[in-house]
Order: C-alpha cells, then structure tokens, then sequence
C-alpha cells in the first residue's frame, strides 16, 4: 500500500509569487522542480490540459526529479470536450484550419487527420515519463457537457482508446453520471474500459457537481483529487484563473476524515495518487502537508 500526496501543478504563478513555498534562490524553472520533489513524491501537471506537452520539456522533467517520483499529466482540453482558442494549438495544425483568431474551437471542428495529429504529438510527449518509469496517469477531465449517455460514453471510450498502453484515469462533471443507480453503471463502464475511476472531493449541489464515491476500478491504482469545498467560487464567472475557483483551506477535522477514507481505499490497491487542486498561493501545498500528516498518524495507530 503505498499513498502519493502532492498538488495540481507546481508553477502556479500565485504559488510562485506569494514567496512561502519556494526559496529565494529556487528563482528557475529547473530550481523549482528540485526543489518540489524534495518536498512531494507526486505532481499532476496541468500545463497540459491548456497546450499540448513538448517531448523535450518531459525529459526535462525526468532528469530534474529522483528516481521513484511520479507525474500524473492532464490530458489536452480538446479531447475531453472542453473548448480551446486557435493559439492553444501548434503554428503548422493552426494554419490548416479555416477560422477566427477569436473563435473557440472544440474537437468536431477539426478534421479527422487533424485530430489524429494531435493525438499523436500528445502521447509522443509522454514517452520520456514513459520510458523512464516516472508517467503515472493520464487524467482525463471531461467538460461538464459530457454527459452519461451514448454520445459522452463514447467520447469517453475513445480517449481511453486513444491512449492504449497508458494508464488513464476519468473525472466526470456532470451529477448524471452518478445519480442514483447510474454510479454502479458507471463504475462497471470505467471497469470494462480498464480506466481508473477519480475519486473527486468538490463543492456539492450544482450540475457539474459529481458526489465523492469512495471506489476503485483498478487493483493497481487509485487517484483522489481534491478541489476544496467553495461553494461561491465554484461557479462564479469573471474569475480570470483557474486557481481562483479552488481558494480552500481543508481544517484538521476535515484533512483527519479525508485521511481516513483515502485509507480505507488505499487498502484495495496498489498505489493511490491524492491530489490537491486547490492551487491559489501556498494553500494546495499547505493542505497537500496538512493530510500527510494526518495520513501520518493513522499509520501509528
């Protein structure tokens, strides 16, 4: 049984420029990084969900981090339904395409070949993580659009296709994937596909809201990620960056109930990935150290 606590992204720039995480002199990129990995096992990088990875960057990373430690990579936004402006994409596929600068693109406007490329540089840049034993999962974060019928079973289906030899673990946000009986049909279609079901820890009460259902559907690997309890901000708009969504403190009581369940649920596989999304300053490595420790005690008891 083995646990790996760590945080959605490591270059946040909020973490950066609060100064209470990384040390003066870690000023680099390359800095950073070292200096991360002296602190957690795991990272998830989400650089990726917003433009694709570059094959020379992964192996950077390899060589910047220790032997046993382990990167989970969000899959690219257009994959997994979300939409994505033309400069998200590479010059040479952009200059293929008929469109607006200012035009949100989204996977049905380009042609097949086009997606095909796309796929290919994608599981290309995984190859040094790959080949050096460091790639983890790859996260694929369906938009909340995607929904529990034919069409979002699918597209869901292809991306675990498409990713053939890769271990891929499935976040849905939309609450029609688990509500009422659809979650154990749920549970069995991630199963078939040998996907890994994500435990998720979110605000409650909005559509693209999905329950915490404490499962696995793997017996190698689990993955928890945890994007705090803000209820205001979950859905508030004008909120220019991401990590403004996920401004939250987990309180001991919280981290020592979480601790318990990722536990519990650890205790059926493998390897477990906990994840802290709540990426504004300094809070997701603060409350990645906070269930640590409270990981840490129940390992005594």
């Amino acid at each position: 049984m083995r646990i790996l606590t760590g945080t959605a992204s490591w270059t946040d720039p909020t973490l950066i420029a609060c100064g209470r995480f990384y040390p003066p002199n870690a000023r680099t990129a390359e800095a950073r990084l070292r200096y991360y990995a002296t602190q957690f096992p795991i990272t998830e990088v989400d650089s990726s969900y917003y433009a694709l990875p570059d094959p020379a960057t992964a192996y950077l990373w390899d060589q910047r981090t220790p032997d046993d430690f382990v990167f989970d990579i969000k899959a690219f936004r257009l994959f997994t339904g979300h939409g994505a402006r033309p400069e998200a994409l590479p010059a040479d596929i952009r200059r293929e395409l008929d469109t607006d600068d200012g035009a949100t693109l989204y996977d049905h406007h380009l042609p097949g070949e086009l997606r095909d490329e796309l796929w290919r540089r994608f599981t290309l840049a995984l190859e040094p993580l790959r080949a050096s034993g460091k790639l983890g999962t790859v996260l694929c974060q369906f938009a909340p659009w995607v929904t529990a019928d034919r069409g979002g079973h699918a597209r869901v289906a292809n991306c675990v296709a498409r990713l053939e030899g890769v271990t891929t673990a499935v976040e849905f946000r939309h609450q029609s994937w688990f509500a009422g009986t659809q979650a154990a049909a749920t549970l069995a279609f991630e199963q078939e596909l040998g996907a890994v079901h994500v435990v998720v820890d979110s605000p409650q009460g909005a559509v693209n809201s999905v329950p915490a259902v404490w499962e696995s559907t793997r017996d190698d690997v689990a993955v928890v990620r945890l994007h705090g309890r803000n209820e205001v901000a979950w859905n508030k708009r004008g909120i220019a960056a991401s990590s403004g969504r996920f401004i939250y403190e987990y309180s001991d009581e919280e981290a020592d109930a979480l601790a318990k369940q990722i536990a519990a649920l650890a205790k059926r596989v493998a390897e477990t990935h906990v994840l802290l999304n709540t990426n504004y300053q300094d809070q997701g490595v603060n409350n990645a150290r906070r269930l640590g420790a409270a990981l840490g005690r129940l390992a005594v008891q």
